[in-house]
């Protein structure tokens, strides 16, 4: 599969190792785990922030072969999940970024096309969570009030 805005067709990725163990071996309880998710939710911790957490200071490699579940599933069922994903909210915060980047340089020819391409992945994702209900169908990326919407969720 080719790469978005690339011509490489490589495939090279990080991937997970393949889990052998039984549940047991995590040494921490699947109601643990999940209050441990919760607790670090509250303190304003995105999911991929908290998996990290568990795994450097709670050494559990992997929260669904733990739990059965993945961390924004756990969330969900505590009515604590994210509004807008992870992924998207991340896009926004470079695009954020370099148009503020850009403002102060405005010949950035290279950054101008950055941005292009970022706001065009940003549109692409919307529509995908638009088809998949994970948004709003009255959801709309606004690059003039994105920056409020990333005080918003920060």
């Amino acid at each position: 599969m080719s790469r978005l805005h690339k011509y490489a067709r490589g495939r090279s990725k990080s991937r997970k190792p393949h889990f052998t163990g039984e549940l047991e071996d995590f040494g921490v309880a699947k109601e643990e785990i999940e209050r441990l998710i919760v607790d670090y939710a509250r303190k304003g911790y995105s999911p991929a922030q908290i998996g990290q957490i568990l795994k450097d200071k709670h050494g559990i490699k992997s929260v669904r072969h733990a739990t059965g579940k993945r961390v924004v599933k756990i969330l969900e069922e505590h009515a604590m999940k994210p509004v807008i994903p992870s992924d998207l909210l991340d896009l926004i915060k470079k695009a954020v970024n370099v148009r503020k980047h850009l403002e102060q340089n405005h010949k950035d020819i290279h950054n101008k096309r950055n941005l292009a391409l970022i706001e065009s992945k940003i549109w692409r994702l919307v529509r995908y969570y638009r088809d998949n209900n994970k948004l709003p169908a009255s959801w709309k990326y606004d690059p003039e009030t994105a920056e409020l919407l990333i005080k918003g969720n920060a």
